[in-house]
C-alpha cells in the first residue's frame, strides 16, 4: 500500500510540473557564448520567436521593467548581472547584447571580451565608431544585421547584434 501511495504521489508531482520542466536539459545560457558577426549571438538569431529563445536558453529569465522594448534577461543565476539581453518586437528577436561582460565570450579570431580596443579593430576589421552615453559602439553593417562591439574605457565590454541600421546604444 505504501509503495502504491508513493508511486501515485510521484506521478502527481511529475504531472504538476510547469511546462518549462519539459524543456530539454541543454536549454541554458551557454557558459562561453559566441558572436558570429551578422548572424548570431550565443546561438540566437535575429527574427527567432520568443518561444525559440526560451527553448534554446531555458525558462529562467528576468523581464526588464524599464526598457523601451520588451527585453528578456538571461543570466547565470539569480541576481547575477552577467548574461544576455534579448529584445523583442512583435514576439520576435530584434536585438541581442551581452550583459556585464560575461566571462569567456568570444568572436572570430579569438577576440574575447576584455580585449583592448586596438585588438578589436585588428581582428574585426574596419568598423564605424558611434558614441553612446558612457561608452562607444564600433559597428559593422551587413544587409540584414548590425554587429556591435561595445567599448568602455578602451576595452571590449560587450557584443551586440541588432537589426540593420538600428541604433546600438542601449
Amino acid at each position: 500500500m505504501r509503495r502504491a501511495l508513493a508511486r501515485a504521489a510521484l506521478l502527481l508531482l511529475c504531472a504538476a510540473q510547469p511546462a518549462s520542466a519539459a524543456l530539454p536539459a541543454s536549454a541554458a545560457l551557454p557558459r562561453h557564448g559566441t558572436l558570429v558577426p551578422g548572424r548570431s549571438l550565443a546561438g540566437i538569431r535575429l527574427g527567432e520567436t520568443a518561444s525559440d529563445v526560451r527553448e534554446a536558453l531555458g525558462s529562467s529569465y528576468g523581464v526588464c521593467r524599464g526598457c523601451a522594448r520588451p527585453t528578456l534577461y538571461f543570466t547565470y543565476g539569480r541576481f547575477d548581472r552577467h548574461g544576455l539581453a534579448v529584445e523583442l518586437a512583435r514576439g520576435r528577436v530584434s536585438a541581442l547584447y551581452t550583459l556585464w561582460q560575461p566571462e569567456g565570450w568570444l568572436a572570430p579570431g579569438g577576440l574575447q571580451l576584455g580585449a583592448a580596443e586596438a585588438q578589436v579593430t585588428k581582428l574585426a576589421g574596419a568598423l564605424i565608431p558611434l558614441a553612446c552615453s558612457g561608452y562607444d559602439a564600433l559597428v559593422r553593417d551587413a544587409p540584414r544585421a548590425r554587429t556591435a562591439y561595445y567599448i568602455v574605457n578602451g576595452a571590449l565590454w560587450g557584443f551586440g547584434l541588432l537589426q540593420a541600421r538600428a541604433n546600438p546604444c542601449r
